[in-house]
């Protein structure tokens, strides 16, 4: 495919700025991008069995005729990936290919090569730059963006990580084809996400265009992209590392989303679905607390049931939910906090909510 004009966002973070490069047709730009920010020695290319043929062979292939040694390193795909063991095995094979303090880190995948790979460069050699490839929808408008990098422990997902920014992000949304259809729905719950916790006019965008989105139309695709990519950096610039609690938007739904994914073992539900429960126990949550209307919680109900997404909380213990929201990164003094919308378009983050309302908000 023929590379579209591409369209940049800008992540201000002082010395730790970086720009967003969207476009379509564009992955095969990776070394001529990369080059313009700075000669790329080496670099190590991290992905996994399902993104290295055609897109990380592609980007290695964009790197070496940029100049640069590459060595590329595959590792199974799946969340059970960010783990340890694995994180160990990428710091020996890269020990083992002579990398060192010049060498940057690129990964090209979904949110979890993304996280894995972030968490290896932030603490191989004291800390590696590394560079973003997103190639699901998920990773391309959420987590390729804004620095979080980690593993999983097995009763709690993202709890050994670092904030590391990247050097930058380049987002093809060309590699989109390729994905899976639960993968590229998945994706689209942080994109509705957006709309709900900051941009009204913007769900409503969602709303009018279900039909482009569920066809993959690359230019409404490109423009939902940038737009979740703008919304999320803005978020980023405020509250760099969470020391404000603005940062916690970012997670409405994900209270209940990760204790959902706990509870089943990281295999059940793809993230994005989890997100999609997790966002409507939420809002039903903001219901039963008089935060905002059931009209409200309607529509977002039927936004991500028209993009193909899950929205019932299956049959799950809610003791055994409720346990695994105690280890919530937001849990303040014991007590459990939730990000509530109290309008499409704004949300906040709430304290001191009673664990019989979070029950009845999952039936």
């Amino acid at each position: 495919m023929a590379a579209s004009a591409s369209e940049t966002v800008r992540v201000e973070l002082a010395e730790r700025s970086y720009d967003i490069t969207i476009g379509t047709g564009v992955l095969g730009n990776l070394g001529t991008v990369l080059s313009a920010s700075g000669q790329v020695w080496h670099a190590v290319v991290i992905t996994d069995e399902n993104v290295e043929a055609p897109h990380a062979l592609a980007a290695s292939t964009s790197l070496s005729a940029a100049g640069a040694a590459v060595d590329l390193l595959v590792v199974p795909s799946g969340e059970p990936s960010k783990a340890i063991d694995v994180a160990a095995d990428l710091w020996q094979r890269m020990l083992d290919v002579e990398t060192d303090r010049r060498s940057m880190v690129v990964a090209v995948g979904g949110g979890v090569i993304g996280d894995l790979a972030g968490f290896v460069a932030a603490t191989f050699a004291r800390g590696l730059s590394f560079y973003q490839v997103p190639t699901t929808l998920l990773s391309q408008v959420d987590s390729s963006v804004g620095g979080k990098v980690g593993i999983n422990l097995p009763g709690a997902k993202n709890m050994v990580g670092a904030f590391w920014q990247p050097r930058g992000v380049l987002v093809d949304t060309a590699v989109l084809a390729t994905l899976p259809e639960r993968e590229y729905r998945s994706g689209l719950a942080e994109v509705v996400k957006y709309g709900v916790i900051l941009d009204a006019e913007f769900f409503g965008y969602l709303e009018k265009n279900i039909a482009e989105i569920n066809s993959r139309d690359d230019a409404v695709l490109r423009k939902i992209v940038t737009r979740s990519c703008r919304l999320k950096a803005d978020v980023v610039e405020a509250d760099e590392r969470e020391e404000t609690g603005h940062r916690a938007v970012l997670n409405y739904g994900h209270t209940f989303c990760h204790a959902l994914e706990a509870v089943t073992g990281y295999g059940e539900f793809l993230h994005g679905e989890a997100v999609s429960i997790g966002m409507i126990c939420a809002s039903r949550l903001a219901e039963r607390l008089g935060r905002i209307t059931a009209a409200d919680t309607k529509r977002q109900r039927e936004l991500l049931k028209a993009l193909g997404l899950p929205v019932e909380m299956p049959e799950v213990d809610a003791e055994e939910m409720l346990e695994a929201m105690r280890h919530d990164k937001k849990v303040a003094a014991g007590k459990l906090r939730f990000v509530l919308p109290t309008r499409i378009g704004h949300v906040e983050l709430v304290g001191e909510v009673g664990e019989e309302d979070v029950r009845e908000a999952m039936k």
